[in-house]
């Protein structure tokens, strides 16, 4: 790509690198490239692993590096409508373009097509469900039901909290998001076209994370949302923000997530985890780990 840059990099160059915890973050890696698993048996430690067969590299594409936070929220909902739940939450339709989220807001060109997998109490949380892609809900008889990413409407992702701030509004968050449809409507909301369906996940164990998108769980401070025109899915990567240096795995990818400095963190489940990442809107850079004969390759093409 014009503009792209590849630069080689030593391990001593990752700042806080020797004092990682390497192993929590192999455990991660090998849960989604399993074909690792044999060469890593055969190091001596995790550390030894990573530096023995990886080339950590920097790849720049001009801007500047942004990282985010995403989690996993916890809502309250029902399997069926009800007075207090009346919020769709749908399965992906058979043309998920036809409609912007206006149109399946306010006209419900969905309803009575049997797509609804659960119901919520508050169009915001559901809003925030589509913004992180999956969720846990909280079912009246205490069950709960996990729902992950489907599909959307292919329209573009409008940031509402960045409208907010053009609004004159400071100290945007989740709270101030709710407040604010809560007092003016939902016309908000509808800034932002693009719409996301879920599908209910049975086959992951409450205890682990959500389903990222090469279809493995993810893990909260070891996984990281990318953009992989830029870096591949899989890839280990070296995160550096303030109060955070640490070796994560690029499992996720977001339609925020765009460019080669860019990553999303996942913080976990629940009003703590979004309580952390909705505070993340750093600077810093990350450093991606390719295999050594992949990285000779890449870096020889580029010079």
């Amino acid at each position: 790509m014009a503009g792209l840059t590849y630069t080689e990099k030593s391990f001593d160059d990752l700042n806080g690198w020797a004092a990682d915890d390497h192993q929590a973050a192999l455990d991660v890696f090998l849960h989604s490239s399993a074909g690792w698993a044999e060469i890593a048996a055969s190091a001596s430690s995790a550390r030894v692993f990573f530096e023995e067969h990886f080339q950590p590299v920097l790849i720049e594409d001009g801007a500047a590096m942004v990282f985010t936070g995403y989690f996993e929220p916890e809502l309250s909902g029902s399997r069926k409508k009800t007075d207090q739940f009346h919020v769709p939450v749908y399965a992906l339709p058979q043309d998920p373009t036809a409609y912007s989220r206006r149109q399946i807001d306010e006209h419900a060109p969905l309803a009575g097509q049997g797509l609804e997998i659960a119901w919520l109490s508050d169009p915001v949380d559901l809003f925030f469900l589509q913004v992180q892609g999956s969720g846990r809900i909280c079912l009246p008889d205490g069950s709960m039901m996990r729902v992950g990413f489907a599909g959307k409407n292919g329209r573009d992702y409008t940031s509402i909290g960045k409208i907010l701030i053009a609004r004159g509004v400071t100290n945007v968050n989740p709270e101030t998001i709710r407040t604010w449809v809560r007092e003016h409507g939902t016309a908000l909301l509808w800034e932002n076209e693009s719409y996301v369906f879920f599908r209910e996940i049975t086959q992951v164990p409450a205890d682990q994370g959500p389903i990222g998108a090469m279809g493995k769980s993810i893990t909260a401070d070891r996984s990281i949302a990318v953009d992989p025109n830029f870096t591949s899915l899989g890839s280990p990567v070296w995160i550096e923000r303030d109060g955070m240096e640490r070796l994560m795995v690029a499992q996720d990818t977001g339609s925020a997530i765009k460019g080669a400095q860019r990553a999303d963190i996942f913080f976990g489940t629940g009003a703590k985890a979004g309580a952390m990442a909705g505070q993340v809107n750093d600077g810093g850079r990350m450093i991606t780990l390719i295999p050594r004969k992949h990285a000779r390759k890449l870096i020889g093409r580029m010079s």
